[in-house]
């Protein structure tokens, strides 16, 4: 399914399902909802990069409960990174497949049954206003469910399905407030608002791996044996149209890579990205020399992919998924910043660079539209300049 098809569903159908539970759990309620946490279950749909972004709070978990009783449902093409983690048993991540709504449907049916089955008592909804998270997380049986609540903000409308509420504080970083959901479970209702707590209290951190030869020797491989002296300089230039808004110009992209080469004549610019990008890329390098670049988009496994980010010295890419997946080591990161805020959705780290021009529009994606902005002319990205970027490159460089 469309990201605008889950969006209806979630608005249309979700409001609907979110008023009739909310009629029904006034009804048949347990105010008793401060017993032990023995099991807990996470829910976080979509997008890889929140993943890493929850690894404190999933750390915390599998620490308070134990690995074999921390639960995660996720949509299916968001499954690798959970796994490549190793914090999460396999079998207990709960995959949901999209491909279209009968599927979607059935497997939503499956996951309720599976997570019923085990018992598990205490829920965290990861999701920002979403109903559809909402309504998984009163169904799936647990007495406990942690998650944003409206109180008095006019937030999308998801009835009165969580019974430890969190409100929302837009300037927390999410990786912080994945971890007070955590926190949140042994808190007493009276205090709501969740949680009266310094924000300090909440350090973060991001996961650090190491990965397995087999895989670099894959990476070598692909690279050859003559550039592997060079500096790796990776660009994600998201040459589709898959996240338009985030999308800073693949001509731009180009004309970095040029500077580049020209300043660093050691350096290797490898492009990556997903298969369906492969040819838009191969276009963007035609004006390139061959023996400065590369294009591994489509040719690497999620490992392959890592063992590509432990060997770099530079990572650049907009705001999405590798720019969290970089972050696991040592390689500095230039991320460009646009329709959404660093406050809130940085990479953790120490290698970190951020470009933004900080509009007076940004961030349009927030919780309060689901995250679908209605711009259609994402001049945030369009101001920063290849000279912004290439400031960056020589200050990390």
């Amino acid at each position: 399914m469309e990201a605008t098809t889950i969006k209806w569903i979630d608005r249309r159908i979700g409001t609907v399902v979110c008023r009739i539970l909310s009629f029904y759990n006034r009804l048949t309620s347990n105010s008793k909802t401060n017993s032990p946490t023995k099991k807990i279950l996470f829910i976080k749909l979509i997008e890889q990069g929140a993943s890493l972004l929850a690894y404190s709070a999933l750390k915390e978990a599998v620490n308070k409960v134990g690995k074999e009783h921390v639960y995660f449902l996720v949509f299916e093409e968001n499954k690798p990174i959970l796994s490549f983690l190793n914090i999460l048993k396999d079998e207990n991540i709960i995959v949901i497949r999209k491909d279209n709504f009968s599927i979607f449907l059935v497997d939503t049916i499956k996951a309720l049954l599976y997570i019923k089955k085990r018992r598990i008592d205490s829920c965290i909804d990861m999701e920002f206003f979403s109903r559809a998270s909402a309504i998984l997380a009163f169904l799936s049986g647990a007495k406990k469910r942690v998650g944003l609540f409206s109180f008095t903000s006019e937030h999308p409308y998801r009835g009165s399905l969580i019974t430890h509420k969190i409100h929302y504080n837009p300037y927390v970083h999410v990786s912080q407030y994945y971890l007070m959901l955590v926190r949140a479970l042994e808190e007493k209702a009276v205090n709501e608002p969740l949680l009266k707590r310094p924000i300090a209290d909440f350090e973060t951190i991001s996961p650090r791996v190491k990965i397995e030869e087999q895989h670099i020797a894959r990476i070598k491989q692909l690279l050859g044996a003559e550039n592997l002296t060079r500096k790796l300089i990776i660009l994600n230039p998201n040459a589709s149209d898959m996240l338009p808004l985030r999308k800073w110009e693949t001509e731009k992209f180009k004309d970095l890579a040029l500077l580049i080469h020209e300043k660093y004549n050691n350096a290797l610019i490898v492009f990556t990205g997903i298969e369906k990008e492969r040819s838009a890329i191969e276009s963007l390098m035609s004006s390139l020399g061959k023996t400065s670049c590369m294009n591994l988009a489509g040719k690497t496994s999620l490992q392959e992919l890592m063992a590509l980010y432990q060997l770099s010295s530079l990572v650049i890419t907009n705001d999405s998924g590798p720019a969290h997946f970089a972050s696991m080591f040592d390689t500095s990161i230039i991320v460009l910043f646009g329709p959404e805020t660093p406050q809130l959705f940085a990479p953790l780290g120490k290698n970190i660079q951020v470009v933004y021009k900080n509009l007076a529009c940004s961030p349009c994606v927030n919780v309060f539209n689901h995250r679908f902005s209605p711009c259609t002319n994402n001049i945030c990205m369009q101001e920063i300049t290849v000279d912004d970027v290439f400031h960056k490159v020589i200050k990390v460089l």
